[in-house]
This record gives structure tokens, sequence and C-alpha cells, in this order.
């Protein structure tokens, strides 16, 4: 891998001096910048104070970042993130004790983003670290990600619906639009966003202060990279904003990764791509940005499985959610198929919230890549990034409620279209019935008619209502007929299973008619007296 890069800063058309700093150092494959604030003499000895101390500190851990550019296994891609942000708390320390220590320096402060990039044993990977309102930017394939978020008063208030982003100007917090909600060097230490991510063959980055993204326009950023020669790019934005009246201090850094004579790195940038491109059409990751699928694609892992092999089985506890690459995947209840998952599709979701059981095995069809996403690792996004936890979990809360949705109205057009059984025959009291005897309804197994035999009336001083004998029976002194329908049509009239329904009439002189009917066509019987006095028990296997 290759890179190439270009850097230049301006005092812009309103400011007597400049208090932005950069630094490029292309050993350490480091890009800084830095814009200072502070008045006179303050800003951009901060900005200073800034870049050289976290040059310092990069250096210091040049054996780290090669450890991890050979592929040593001990050292993780968050031990460099952790050298980022120690680094850049250090510069705040040393910037606040100078203010401290200086008192026309006081309150001096400054904004800092950093890009690191670091070789690795498959491709090279990115590392931000990132306080204030500069930005960082990623050209991919003709798109623009804003990799870092201002840390600004504007920002915030579009965050918290206060104001549209295109409404800042004429709102009453005009005269605020520069202030920083997070500066390095203000207090003792300060909260740094910290960010990785794998990098493609030709990839462009533009590093900048508020100076100069103030005056892009949505859309136009590929157009102004792509220059033949890239030393020429700096100067071409930093005379844009110039043109658009040159507000602040501007400063660039443009780098380029470039993408000759990197077939292998192409197909891993390939596989990287189709990553992506399937986490973002799941409704579950609907709302992230660029950078939000980018920290979900940092927790998954690639799995692959042969044709026949099992993936996870039915009872087993649920930990990880799996989203098909490429292959196909067979969700199946026993021997019975469920339903064949391709690319994009994705099961065992209701694993990421608890360690229920699986309802369902998955096996795969042919040979398969799986993105396994497991729910220790999807609880820590959910405790580091609040806003991106609000988008995953009213995701979720969508995705079950369109499928609850689904199901009852399934469940509608069943009934509307299952055929009601022929009715009970008008019921006439046999004989006995005068000594305390009514008919109970169920249904035979043979042949589905409907058959009637006779339950002794409980004598009136039976006035304890339960199942006291422990054979489904329901006793009591106010409860005249009982009709019972074994739920599976098999005639069992015991009312021992707990899903038997069980209807209970109110006590009369006569014995009323009784009809029992599978309104639901799923077998179940309700029996009713033909006075709208019913009372079923259904449940559905989940």
């Amino acid at each position: 891998m290759e890179l190439l890069f270009a850097a230049a800063t301006d005092v812009g058309r309103q400011r007597d001096h400049n208090e932005d700093n950069f630094l490029v150092d292309k050993k350490l494959q480091l890009f800084i910048v830095a814009d200072g604030m502070g008045g006179h003499a303050a800003g951009e000895v901060a900005s200073s104070i800034t870049v050289h101390t976290l040059r310092d500190a990069v250096h210091e851990n040049r054996d780290l970042l090669d450890r991890f550019a050979k592929g040593d296994g001990d050292v993780q891609a968050v031990e460099i993130l952790q050298m980022l942000e120690h680094a850049v708390q250090s510069a705040c320390s040393a910037v606040y004790a100078r203010a401290q220590a200086e008192q026309d320096k006081r309150g001096m402060g400054t904004t800092v983003s950093v890009l690191l990039i670091v070789d690795g044993p498959e491709n090279p990977r990115g590392f931000i670290a990132h306080v204030g309102d500069s930005r960082i930017y990623l050209v991919r394939q003709n798109q623009t990600h804003q990799l870092t978020e201002d840390h600004s008063l504007m920002n915030e208030l579009v965050k918290r619906g206060k104001i549209k982003p295109g409404e800042i100007d004429n709102s009453p917090y005009k005269q605020f639009k520069n202030a920083v909600t997070r500066a390095v060097g203000v207090y003792p230490s300060v909260e740094v966003d910290t960010f990785d991510f794998d990098i493609f063959p030709g990839d462009e980055f533009l590093l900048c202060s508020d100076g100069l993204y103030v005056y892009l326009e949505d859309g136009e950023l590929p157009a102004l990279l792509d220059r033949p020669k890239l030393r020429d790019v700096p100067r071409a934005l930093i005379d844009l904003a110039n043109a658009g009246g040159g507000h602040d201090n501007i400063t660039t850094i443009v780098v380029r990764v470039s993408d000759e004579g990197a077939d292998a790195f192409d197909l891993r940038a390939q596989d990287l791509s189709l990553k992506l491109e399937v986490l973002k059409a799941m409704p579950l990751f609907r709302y992230l940005s660029y950078k939000e699928l980018v920290r979900v694609m940092n927790i998954t892992d690639t799995v692959s499985f042969k044709p026949g092999e099992s993936i996870i089985r039915e009872g087993d506890p649920g930990e990880t959610m799996y989203v098909v690459l490429d292959g196909d995947v067979r969700l199946h209840k026993g021997d019975t198929s469920i339903a064949t998952l391709g690319k994009g599709q994705h099961f065992g979701e209701m694993a990421l919230v608890d360690r229920s059981p699986r309802s369902l095995s998955a096996t795969a069809t042919s040979a398969s890549r799986l993105l396994a996403i497991r729910r220790k690792d999807f609880y820590e996004i959910i405790k580091k990034e609040p806003s991106l936890s609000v988008k995953l979990l009213w995701s979720f809360v969508q995705v079950l409620a369109q499928r609850l949705r689904k199901t009852t109205r399934d469940l509608d057009d069943a009934r509307q279209h299952v055929a009601t059984p022929p009715p009970f025959p008008a019921a006439v009291a046999p004989a006995g019935a005068a000594a305390g005897v009514v008919p109970s309804a169920a249904f035979d197994d043979d042949d589905d008619e409907i058959k009637t035999e006779v339950i002794e009336r409980p004598d009136a001083d039976d006035a304890d209502a339960g199942d006291e004998g422990g054979d489904g029976e329901v006793k009591t002194d106010t409860i005249a007929p009982i009709a019972a329908a074994n739920d599976r049509g098999r005639g069992d009239t015991g009312g021992g299973d707990e899903d038997d329904a069980v209807a209970e009439l109110a006590q009369s002189d006569t014995v009323p008619q009784i009809e029992a009917v599978d309104a639901g066509g799923d077998g179940r019987a309700t029996a009713t007296d033909g006075r709208g006095a019913t009372a079923a028990r259904a449940a559905r296997d989940d």
C-alpha cells in the first residue's frame, strides 16, 4: 500500500493571525489537524502543543504499531485506540498546565482530529481520535462519509431537535455558531471520540478545520478531490473557502490510498464492502450512519459452514445472531422445513436480547458464510454508544411490532376462512336430568361427530368450586351444565389437559341448549349455551 498526501494552511480573509496547526509524519503515517482558540498568542500555542505531544506519544509506541502490523495476536485494535486516547489526554494536561502557568493564556484550548494508518497482515487499518469541531471525511467509491462528529453547540441543538441544520444562520443561537462543547486544554481532561475501520484501495481522506467545511456543499467533495496532481488539491480547497468569505483560518490535509498493484488487497476490500452492504440492508440497522455501521461491522465475525453442517439447534441457549453473507440456510423444526434464507437475510436476533432456548434449528444447505454478532459484543456497543443504541433498540421495537401485526392478521384471516362445523343438535334433556345430570359435548376421535355423555350434577351442598378429584371436573353449587371439549378433537372429556376448552353456564331450572363449535379451525372446540356464555383457553406454540 502506498500513501499519497498533501497539506496546506491559510489565515483566511478575516483573521489577522493563524491559530491552526497541522502535522504530517510519513514514517508514522500520522496526520493531525488542530484549530486553536483563546485569543492573541494563545490559540496557536494550544494547537502547537497538542500536535507535538501527540506525535511524540505515537512515536514512543512504534513497537505497538509494528506488532499490530505483523499480526501479533496479543495486540488488538482497541489497544491502539487506547494509546491515541491517552496521547490526547496527555496533550490536554500539557495545554491546561501551560494555561494555568501563564496568565495571558488562561482559557486557551484547541480542537484536534487525528488519523493514524497502520499496515496490517491482511489490510491497512485506520484509527481516529477526535475532540472539537474539526472534521475527517472519507471519500469511498464516490460517496462521502463524515467520520467525526462535531462537538459544537449547534450540532447539539440539531441532535435535540431544537433547530434544523439549514436554519442555523436564522436562529436565535446564531451568535453561538462557533461555540464548541469539547476542547483540548480548557480543562485538565477531556472526553475523546475514538474509532477504527478498514481501509480500501482508492480511499481518500480530508482532514480540515471549520474554516473550510462550512463552504462545502453536500456531495461535491469527491469532485473537488479528483485532481490528477494531489498537491494541487489543498490549495484549491483553500481558494474555495476564501472565495466564500474566508471567515476563519483554513487548514486541509488530503490523503490518498493508492489502488495500484493491490489485487489481493482489492479482494479483501470487496469482502468488506459486501459486509457493509448486507448490514445496511437489514431493517435492524436501517437508521445507522456509515460510521455506526462500521462500528457494528467491527464486532462481527465471519464464520463458514459446509453443506449439511448444523449452525444452531432447537432448544440450545441463544447467544448469537447470524446474517447470511452468501450460501443458503434452512430453518427447520425437527424434520419440518420452515424457511430457506439467502444473502442478506438473518436469524436468531432474539439472542441479542436474552438467552432463551432456540425455537428452531438452522442448517447450511450449501457452502455458506455468515456474519455472527454475539450478545456480549452487542451490549458493549449499547453501553458505549448511547445514540447508536437508541437507533438499534428503536429498530428492534419496530421489527417486533411488525411481526406481531402480521401474526395478528394471519390469525384473523385463518378464522375467517375456516368453515364452521355443524352445530350441536338441540339438546333434549336426557332422562335423569331432573335428578341432577347434564350433557357434556366433545369431538369423537374417529369421525369428528359431536357426542354427548352424562356428567353428574353436584349436590347443592358442594359449595367449594374446583377440580377436587384431579379429573378435570369442576364441582360447585352455583354452576349448572359443563361442556368440555378437547383442544385436539380427540374426545378427552376428562378435562385434565390444561389446554381443554371449558365453558361454564349459569345455573337455571332448565338445561339450556349446548353447542360445541371449532371456531378457530384448529381442532379446539368452544362450548356455548347459546346465550354467549363461553369460556375458552387457547395456547399457541412459539
